[in-house]
């Protein structure tokens, strides 16, 4: 699995804290993890709009399988995620938090409160948290007894979302260009995008726009 990291420009001093605690869960199952920044104040600015531009390309386009994301509050970066197809994403605060949405509603992208609650031991509860999303894989129901409904109720949703969107590249295509443009804008995105990228036309939009 590769999962990426996205942090928003209030919560850009907790990159590497999060980064750390991210990749020492995901060692341990193999997976691999993308930091795509901020890195820090001085990194090109991203809201938590922007988070949602650039976390649904990253999925749309499968050059990643996860996100980890969030804002002060992780609710405003968890909105612009759901704005777009193809991301389901949970607002995640404690590690139970984590294990029953991804049990329950097998979603590929969290957002996480990093301004609440963060004090002594914040670096802790992250790693706590991470470990609960990743230790089994998801989808799986809980409690187990309930697994058949809630698998049943997660296809009637992904079946209202097709619906419900429409192509991510017309989005894409429809949208501010200099909001875009500036979601796209890290130090490292192209490098990394491009690297990993398994969609040609969302490809193209996206050197089309920057």
């Amino acid at each position: 699995m590769k999962i990426a990291l996205i942090n928003e420009n209030s919560q850009a001093a907790k990159n590497e804290v999060i980064y750390k605690a991210l990749k020492k869960v995901a060692d341990k199952h193999g997976f691999e993890v993308v930091n795509y920044g901020m890195y820090g104040a001085d990194s090109p600015s991203l809201t938590y709009v922007q988070n949602g531009i650039l976390a649904a390309t990253l999925l749309n386009s499968k050059a990643v399988d996860y996100v980890i994301t969030g804002c002060g509050t992780g609710e405003g970066a968890m909105l612009a995620l759901n704005s777009f197809p193809g991301v389901i994403c949970g607002h995640v605060a404690t590690p139970l938090d984590a294990y029953t949405f991804a049990q329950i509603n097998d979603g590929n992208a969290i957002s996480i409160p990093f301004a609440l609650g963060f004090g002594w031991g914040g670096d802790l509860n992250l790693e706590y948290i991470f470990e609960k999303l990743f230790c089994e894989p998801s989808g799986q129901g809980y409690p187990r007894e309930r697994a058949e409904p809630e698998q049943r109720n997660k296809k009637i949703l992904d079946g209202v979302r097709e619906i419900a969107f429409k192509p991510f590249t017309e989005i894409l295509e429809g949208l501010d260009k200099d909001l875009v443009k500036g979601a796209f804008a890290g130090e490292k995105f192209s490098e990394l995008f491009f690297r990993d990228c398994k969609d040609a036309k969302i490809a193209e939009v996206v050197k089309k726009l920057i």
